[in-house]
Formats: structure tokens, C-alpha cells, sequence
């Protein structure tokens, strides 16, 4: 299971008692805001897509939304997220749990500067019903991301 995975990453930081699981579905940005008590913006959501035929997640704050120009001249290519049965198989979680933790070798990350406005975001933990408190700079650390992006709009 994607969780125990998740768990089993977060473990060797001695962290995984910081994953958070829920009774209810966390699995959109409006049900984690819900689930953690919290803006809808804070939730950290991870977006996959195929990149020159590799994976890659980016993830943006809650409240942003990909611009097709920025992510063309970021990556060279036009935004192609993957299929909802893509995403399993080639990320290592299932749609609604995706997150930068965990993750399968060769997926690359890129965080969004949307985050950077807040002290703490809400990750998934690779189930739909869980989430984690992390700081920016943790999520810098644990993401094990490439490099940060500016690749959204609708946040500012």
C-alpha cells in the first residue's frame, strides 16, 4: 500500500508519527482543506505529468492552477498530465494520495513558488485520507526535489 510506503520514507527522518489519517477522503484540495481544518491554499498538491516520456510530479499550492505558457517554457514541451491509470504505475501512487514522498526511482520533483508564501503546507501521504504538516524548508528536504519552478497562475 502507498501509505505504508510513505511511512516507511518518512521513518528513517523518525517522522512518520507526523502522518496524519483521516475517517474521510482527503483526495481534492477542497476535501483535505476540510479533513485538516485549514485553507484550501495550504494544501500542498502534487500534479504529474510526462515530460520527454519520464514522470514528473510539480507541486503547487492548493489555490494554483498550471499555466500552459510558463510550463512550456520551463520544460520545453506543452503540460501533459498523466492518465488517471498512468499514475500508479508510473509515480507509485494512486490518483488522490500522490505526493512528492516515496515516490518510484526516476520520477523527478519540482516545487512551485506558490508555496513559498506560507510557513507550513499539507502534502498527501500516498492514500486518499492522509496528509503532513511540513514546513517549506522540510518540504525542501523530504521532497527530494529537483529545483523550484514558477510554472502557475490564479495564486497571486
Amino acid at each position: 500500500m502507498s501509505i505504508e510506503r510513505v511511512r516507511d520514507y518518512f521513518a528513517q527522518y523518525n517522522m512518520q508519527d507526523r502522518i496524519r489519517e483521516f475517517a474521510v477522503s482527503s483526495a481534492t484540495v477542497e476535501l483535505a482543506a476540510e479533513a485538516l481544518h485549514t485553507d484550501a491554499d495550504r494544501i500542498a498538491k502534487t500534479l504529474s505529468f510526462l515530460v520527454e516520456d519520464k514522470p514528473v510530479l510539480i507541486v503547487t499550492a492548493g489555490d494554483a492552477k498550471i499555466d500552459n505558457p510558463k510550463f512550456k517554457a520551463q520544460f520545453h514541451t506543452k503540460a501533459k498530465m498523466l492518465g488517471y491509470d498512468e499514475v500508479e504505475p508510473l509515480i507509485g501512487h494512486a490518483v488522490g494520495g500522490v505526493c512528492p514522498f516515496g515516490v518510484r526511482d526516476g520520477v523527478e520533483v519540482y516545487l512551485d513558488i506558490s508555496l513559498k508564501r506560507f510557513e507550513t503546507v499539507f502534502p498527501a501521504c500516498g492514500s486518499a485520507n492522509s496528509a503532513i504538516e511540513l514546513s517549506i524548508p522540510e518540504l525542501e528536504q523530504y521532497s527530494g526535489f529537483v529545483s523550484w519552478i514558477d510554472v502557475c497562475k490564479a495564486w497571486e
